[in-house]
């Protein structure tokens, strides 16, 4: 009898065993499917881009079964802390507010911001330094600010609500200019060409796609912005967990995870390839 017991306790602990690792190597990934070329849909709905394409990738060097679902970009981390996906990979730079509420796997690719109005407004000849960071302090940076503060004064400025660029256009950093939010940057986009805003923020990559899939006149303007209020990159963003928990656990697996998977494809140069595809440049980190 007390052998038969031992049996069926051996039995029951492989069991479980097997089902946790079995749950483990099953991921949820959540983006938006509104954000191109990072990530969006093709016409019959399925979801596509930079993001969808390196996910499979990721998922396949770690060896779990993946299923990419769609998210609204402002329910996307209630949504991931609500346990309805495992994983965010959706354009989602890496910020210190973000980190106070979700964990993040190291950067795979950078996300530079710029200002983009249509051609033959007032604002297409705005000349600043090419490229700044928010994370050097020096008087470069002022003076591009003032540059910016004057120029955009009074102005209205388009951007996707609960970004990195609503955050840095309400910081005050460029003075006080009107900022309309909407709920996906197609919006951004579509009030830009019919002139209903004077410019509009996001990142760089977001705008020349927009550009050259619909013909629109749409010009960047200003300096790149990265650093700062602009993060440290795009990431995974994964839930923080009680690692003493066995839901806690897997969550930290999952970030090992996926920290060693992007080690291996930017080693093998599968990001730096997706990213020429997609954004037309290198854009790993």
């Amino acid at each position: 009898m007390r052998k038969l017991s031992k049996t069926i306790i051996s039995l029951v602990a492989v069991f479980f065993l097997l089902a946790n690792n079995t749950l483990a190597d099953k991921i949820k990934i959540g983006t938006e499917g509104a954000y191109p070329p990072w990530n969006s849909k093709d016409a019959s709905g399925k979801l596509i881009g930079f993001e969808v394409e390196l996910a499979q990738e990721l998922c396949a060097i770690m060896k779990h079964e993946c299923t990419i679902v769609e998210q609204d970009w402002d329910g996307m981390i209630p949504a991931l802390l609500m346990r309805k996906f495992d994983a965010i990979m959706a354009g989602m730079s890496i910020t210190e507010e973000r980190l106070k509420t979700i964990n993040f796997s190291q950067g795979y690719a950078d996300e530079v911001a710029s200002l983009a109005v249509m051609k033959g407004s007032s604002l297409a000849n705005l000349q600043t330094v090419k490229s700044l960071s928010l994370s050097k302090k020096g008087g470069d940076v002022k003076k591009t600010l003032d540059q910016l503060k004057n120029a955009l004064a009074g102005k209205t400025i388009g951007v996707q609500t609960g970004t990195i660029h609503q955050n840095f256009l309400e910081s005050g950093d460029v003075g006080k200019v009107n900022v309309r939010k909407y709920k996906t940057q197609d919006e951004v986009n579509l009030d830009l060409a019919a002139g209903r805003i004077d410019a509009a923020l996001a990142a760089a990559v977001a705008f020349t796609d927009y550009a050259a899939k619909s013909g629109k006149p749409v010009v960047l303007v200003g300096p790149t912005f990265s650093g700062g209020a602009f993060g440290n990159g795009v990431g995974v963003g994964i839930r923080k967990g009680d690692s003493s928990s066995t839901v806690g656990k897997r969550d930290a697996k999952i970030l090992k995870d996926f920290n060693k998977a992007i080690n291996t494809a930017r080693k093998k140069g599968i990001i730096s390839k997706l990213a020429i595809k997609h954004f037309g440049f290198d854009a790993s980190m």
